[in-house]
Parts: structure tokens; C-alpha cells; sequence
């Protein structure tokens, strides 16, 4: 005889799922305007415009909430959904920095996720932190592989420092944007570029701009 089948809620699982998101798009809304300091969850349940409660069930804590919202904000799109794969990492750098000069809240809530990462008993910011660069680290890696075999960035430097390097830097300056609005990130970004490039080598920003 067949074993029966046990009816599983989907409509009920899909109306969650969806809640969910919907709580998530308006949560991403209130951190671009105004980050996460001084926050909760009753803080931001009432500013989303649900109850605790609700904010609890589907987010266990403040940290799975504040990765979740930044995750969900990657996924929206960013910088990256126009990227050239060709572009070095200190182009890369520039769109980043462009497109985070317009959402202050969500940079100001990456940097204190991975300052939470350092400390003990925060296990989902580390988990997304440490996720996060080991991904970008090797996806940078992999970009400044490109970049050497077409002759832009130098031959004689390691794959993986450099994509480290990057993200320190770019985390640095990020940090000094937020303290200080006119810290000098687009210098800085032209300075590491050209401590990069191959002899002789143009960015293709640098090329673009020649052009009549």
C-alpha cells in the first residue's frame, strides 16, 4: 500500500517568504537613510511599520537582522550588476565608491557588522564577514589574473595580495569617508592605481576620457 501523502502548507510557506521580503525591503529603506546606531529590534519593527513580534519570527536577533538587511541590499543590485569583467579591481573600487556615496546608512551598517564580527559571541557576523572577504578575495584574485594577462596590472605581484590590499583599502577608505566626507578617496584610489598598473599600462576610465 503507498504511504500517504502529507500536504505541505506551500501557500502558507510562500506568504512567508514574501513577508519576509517585504519586512527586508523596507528595513534596507530605513538603514540607507539612517544606518544602525543606536537600534533594536522594537526600534526598527516600529520604524518598518511591523510588531516585535513579527520582527522576531522572522529574525531571531538584532545581528541576523542587520546581515540579512545588507545581504538583501547586495542582492537589489549595486555596483556590480554593470560591471566589466575586464575592469581592474581600483576600477571596481570607483563604481563601488560612487554607488556608496548614495547609500551612507548601508555603509555606515557593513563596517559596524565587521567591527561585531571581531568581538566574541557575535557568531552570524562573523560568519558573514569572514564569508564575505574570503569571497571577495578570491574573486579579485581572479580579476587581477585577467588584468596581468592583458598587460594592465604588474606581472611581478601575487594574485591574492593584491585582492586583499584592495579590500583593506577599500574598507579604509570607506571608514575615513564616513569620519570625514572629505577624505581623499578619489587620490588615494589613482595613487593605488598607478602602484599597480603595468609599465606603460591605462586604465580603460583613463583611455575613455581621452577620446574626442
Amino acid at each position: 500500500m503507498p504511504d500517504e501523502l502529507v500536504p505541505t502548507p506551500r501557500g502558507s510557506y510562500a506568504k512567508g517568504v514574501a513577508r519576509r521580503q517585504e519586512i527586508l525591503d523596507r528595513a534596507i529603506e530605513v538603514f540607507a537613510r539612517r544606518g544602525s546606531d543606536r537600534t533594536s529590534l522594537r526600534a526598527i519593527a516600529e520604524e518598518v511599520g511591523v510588531t516585535h513580534a513579527a520582527l522576531r519570527h522572522y529574525f531571531g536577533s538584532l545581528e541576523e537582522l542587520l546581515v540579512a538587511v545588507y545581504r538583501a541590499s547586495e542582492a537589489r543590485g549595486g555596483a556590480d550588476d554593470h560591471d566589466d569583467p575586464e575592469a581592474t579591481p581600483i576600477e571596481l573600487m570607483r563604481d563601488w565608491t560612487e554607488s556608496n556615496r548614495e547609500v551612507q546608512g548601508l555603509v555606515q551598517l557593513y563596517s559596524t557588522l565587521v567591527a561585531t564580527a571581531l568581538e566574541v559571541g557575535h557568531p552570524a557576523a562573523r560568519e558573514f564577514a569572514t564569508e564575505r572577504f574570503s569571497r571577495t578575495r578570491a574573486d579579485l584574485a581572479e580579476r587581477v589574473r585577467r588584468n596581468q594577462r592583458a598587460g594592465r596590472i604588474r606581472p611581478d605581484v601575487d594574485p591574492l595580495a593584491v585582492a586583499a590590499l584592495v579590500i583593506a583599502a577599500s574598507d579604509g577608505l570607506q571608514t575615513q569617508w564616513l569620519l570625514d566626507p572629505d577624505a581623499p578617496q578619489d587620490a588615494a584610489l589613482a595613487l593605488l592605481e598607478v602602484l599597480l598598473s603595468a609599465p606603460g599600462a591605462r586604465s580603460n576610465r583613463a583611455l575613455g576620457n581621452s577620446q574626442p
